[in-house]
């Protein structure tokens, strides 16, 4: 999925002219290479837009906090191209439409030179058209669903295969889980998200009868008729596994239900997608061991690097304050973001992008994260067991596996690649040798 299909002896008018488009790039860009550098404006301005209210606070002031820690030690460290940083926080309150008009006014009110931001996928989408039409540049630091690749996003948080595929597979191979209750959150991650994991778990040999799916909306805590749902769907006796792309503070009405109907990991077993250590923080955990999510990252990973960022996290948050893995996937981001302007010699959007390519930075887990030229990184798959105490034990973890921006599991999917750096094509088919309009399912 991630090769660069052989040119073909007959090459398309699209393919001649895209090949010329990208000599002609080139070629700029080694004209532009020979000017002399233009001076940085300071101070450089980074854009902050996480929910600090509303139904997501719970979730990304988090991220807020951990932008404003990372741009504090640059700054300490000297800052970037010979300026400080100065954060602009703004807060869309978990409104999405307000999610683009927050992003239109860091842009052009504001100027900022990048945007760190967004947690739900709706929330993302909402921005897109405006960070595209006005050329700016997002980190977005969340596992999503796939099925998108923007040249002004960076995607550091988890793709299906980086994430939902592997752990539905540990459902499927560890726990010989043999019908699947697919809980989430009505909007697009969860919907596409399940979508593609019914198509794979058929494909695996679990009939459609044996795959019931839900959705509930934002801040739902009604959970007793879902949960007595799931239980039944295992009346036969067959082992029952719950996979959450459930969002927000719908978890805690969710996981009190399942500990008050005397659930257990090993009754039902739940996978969550969207619950790490901030979320458990505020939960009673006692009845919740044993349960599962998969990450690229837990608190709990025994790594120098690790144990230096949490001390560093804890003394200026408080000892209580927890790390989860958007937080390591905005460190990874922002810490790509300043070597690529600094390879750059500039915060110029199109100059940042092309320095992204290839670029690597230790994650905090053990081995290296690379920039991929879909926009993804490559990193690894971790699932952790939930503790007592709130943290995770982690009980699986690959080798660096590269985020795919179109999965291999939808028909209409799998044969898209995408390549900004060398097709300058988000979209590109393989069956046509040719790029197409992104498209948007929703």
């Amino acid at each position: 999925m991630f090769g660069i299909p052989n040119a073909t002896p007959c090459a398309t008018r699209k393919g001649t002219q895209m090949s010329k488009r990208l000599f002609t790039t080139t070629a700029a860009l080694a004209v532009m290479a020979a000017l002399p550098a233009v001076a940085q404006d300071c101070p450089i301005k980074v854009g902050v837009l996480h929910s600090l209210s509303g139904t997501m606070a719970i979730s990304e002031t988090t991220l807020k906090d951990t932008m404003e820690m990372l741009i504090e030690q640059q700054n300490a460290a000297g800052g970037v191209l010979g300026c400080q940083l100065e954060a602009v926080v703004v807060d869309p309150a978990s409104d999405w439409p307000l999610f683009a008009e927050k992003a239109r006014e860091l842009l052009t009110v504001h100027e900022v030179d990048v945007i760190f931001g967004n947690w739900t996928s709706v929330s993302r989408k909402s921005v897109l058209p405006v960070i595209e039409e006005l050329n700016g540049l997002l980190f977005y630091p969340v596992q999503y669903e796939g099925e998108e690749s923007s040249k002004n996003v960076f995607y550091t948080g988890a793709a299906p295969n980086q994430q939902a595929i592997p752990a539905t597979d540990y459902f499927l191979e560890e726990l010989e889980v043999e019908k699947f209750a697919l809980l989430g959150t009505d909007y697009v991650y969860p919907r596409t998200t399940n979508n593609i994991l019914e198509s794979y778990l058929q494909q695996k040999g679990i009939p459609a009868e044996d795959i019931f799916v839900n959705y509930t909306p934002f801040g739902h805590s009604d959970w007793s008729k879902i949960v007595a749902d799931v239980v039944a769907l295992g009346a036969d006796g067959k082992k029952v596994g719950v996979i959450s792309t459930i969002n927000g503070d719908a978890n805690v009405g969710f996981y009190k239900e399942l500990a008050a109907a005397g659930i257990s990991a090993d009754d039902i077993p739940v996978v969550a997608f969207s619950v790490g250590e901030e979320e458990l923080s505020g939960l009673d955990t006692s009845n919740l061991v044993g349960h599962l999510a998969a990450w690229n990252y837990f608190q709990s990973a025994d790594t120098e690097a690790n144990e230096g960022w949490v001390e560093a996290w804890k003394a200026r948050m408080g000892e209580d304050r927890v790390t989860n893995d958007p937080m390591e996937a905005h460190y990874i981001g922002f810490n790509m973001w300043v070597n690529a302007a600094t390879e750059a010699g500039t915060t110029d959007v199109d100059a940042v992008r092309t320095a992204m390519y290839g670029q690597e930075f230790p994650n905090l887990t053990g081995g290296t994260a690379v920039m991929l030229p879909n926009h993804h990184l490559a990193k690894p798959v971790l699932i952790g067991e939930i503790l007592e105490d709130g943290q995770f034990d982690i009980i699986s973890q690959t080798e660096e596996v590269p985020g795919d921006a179109w999965t291999d599991f939808l028909p209409e999917s799998a044969v898209l690649v995408s390549d900004w750096k060398e097709l300058g094509c988000g979209m590109y088919n393989t069956e046509t040798s040719s790029c197409v309009q992104i498209k948007s399912n929703y």
